[in-house]
């Protein structure tokens, strides 16, 4: 996929999220980038780079005090080629790409990884049930 669309489908990934939580980005940079890199994958433990599909890197809104105010802005990263690989199809990589921006902004929020997997799991169970 062309990086432009890629964009400007993160863009938009972003622009549909809930105005409460949009309203709450202020200082926080989204941006794009091909791979991660090595200090990006060791942060998070990881070895091979199609693993990672995006990075939030800061400081949680539910952690900031006094020195949050003289922090650099947040920074999440959304990488491009992780996401192509793992969903392929044009629909698959639009999905994956909203999945990836709302996990991220969740980290930014303040939720962990562990919170974000046993709310999917009740989603699965949910929708499981209702069929």
């Amino acid at each position: 996929m062309e990086r432009e669309r890629f964009e400007r489908l993160v863009t938009e990934a972003i622009e549909s999220l809930p105005q409460e939580f949009s309203e709450r980005l202020e200082n926080i940079a989204i941006i794009v980038q091909d791979w991660p890199t090595r200090d990006q994958l060791a942060s998070v433990r990881l070895r091979r780079r199609g693993q990672l599909l995006g990075l939030y890197e800061g400081i949680p809104l539910t952690k900031e005090g006094k020195r949050h105010a003289m922090a650099a802005p947040d920074k999440i990263t959304i990488f491009q080629k992780p996401i192509e690989m793992t969903y392929r199809s044009d629909r698959g990589i639009v999905r994956g790409i909203a999945e990836t921006v709302r996990h991220e902004i969740a980290h930014h929020f303040g939720i962990s990884d562990e919170r974000l997997s046993e709310i999917a799991r009740r989603k699965r169970r949910a929708r499981r049930n209702q069929l």
